[in-house]
């Protein structure tokens, strides 16, 4: 193998450092943009210009050996400032540009946020963005995110959080369904209806309220049903078909209940403890934001602003 000059190494080494957050070939060659064979080989002449292995390889992972992790330890922040240089002298003038990687939750993405991504594109053509639909709490750095939509109240310290909008739990039925069974009238009625529930490990499944009118009042009610299932939307569908009573997020009951699809229960009780009561807009700490992810994040929090949920 011909041997590389020190300063035809950079791209190898930058590959190291990114196979190292990566943990994968695959992924880390789909972060730079080449094949997995060019990574590879990338990761080998490296290794043949120092002398000694930087990573040991095994059918079902990636590690790096010690001579690999020191160097990749001493690596990290230099390439981190070069980063940050580039997008800063990129960014200083001239539109939007760039690729903005997001990941959010499932039914939100597909009932509110494509709508003003859509907008946001429209309005800066050269930005470019990619979004994941997926309700597990993804690794933002380690799988290349920029920023998540997150419900939940635990938020890393490692992370910025920023509120994007208010959230609350309506407790919902199709008017099919009410006519078929009844409409509850207290909370501990609900014991007798069929319900719809988000699972919670192996707990039985038990809805908590607070009284609207007097919030030192607090019931909670065991309840059963044919379905559950962790993801909002197919509860919501379910419910939509008339197979019983469905506690929801408000934006997954919000377009239902306003085509009158849904008729909401117990308006003078409020559910509690079933989902985050807030979702955010979460991104890795970094010492400088791409302008494009930095203003992206301002237009979502100005358009929830403005039209904050009603249900």
């Amino acid at each position: 193998m011909k041997e590389l000059k020190a300063d035809a190494l950079w791209f190898h080494l930058h590959a190291l450092v990114m196979l190292a957050e990566q943990g994968s070939f695959t992924r880390a060659a789909e972060r730079l943009d080449i094949s997995k064979a060019a990574m590879s080989q990338k990761i080998r002449e490296l290794e043949a210009a120092a002398g000694v292995p930087l990573v040991q390889r095994t059918t079902r992972s990636v590690r790096l050996t010690s001579a690999g992790e020191k160097l990749v330890d001493d690596l990290r922040e230099p390439f981190a400032h070069i980063a940050r240089s580039f997008v800063s002298v990129r960014d200083e003038a001239g539109p939007l540009r760039g690729v903005i990687r997001i990941t959010a939750p499932v039914a939100f993405a597909r009932q509110q946020l494509v709508s003003h991504i859509t907008a946001f594109l429209v309005l800066h053509p050269q930005v470019r963005i990619q979004l994941e639909v997926s309700d597990r709490l993804v690794s933002l750095s380690s799988e290349g995110f920029d920023l998540a939509i997150r419900h939940s109240e635990q938020i890393p310290e490692t992370h910025v959080a920023q509120r994007l909008c208010d959230t609350r739990a309506v407790l919902v039925a199709a008017p099919a369904y009410l006519q078929r069974q009844g409409t509850p009238q207290t909370p501990a009625e609900l014991a007798q209806h069929q319900c719809l529930c988000y699972p919670r490990g192996h707990e039985s499944p038990r809805w908590r309220f607070i009284s609207a009118d007097n919030p030192a009042e607090k019931l909670a009610v065991d309840v059963s049903g044919p379905f559950a299932t962790n993801n909002s939307e197919s509860i919501r569908d379910a419910a939509l078909q008339g197979l019983g009573i469905a506690l929801l997020p408000d934006f997954s009951a919000q377009a239902a209940l306003e085509q009158q699809q849904l008729t909401q229960l117990l308006p003078t009780w409020r559910p509690v403890e079933v989902f985050a009561e807030r979702l955010w807009i979460v991104r890795p700490w970094a010492a400088q934001v791409p302008r494009a992810v930095s203003e992206f994040i301002y237009w979502l929090r100005a358009r929830f602003s403005e039209a904050r949920h009603d249900v």
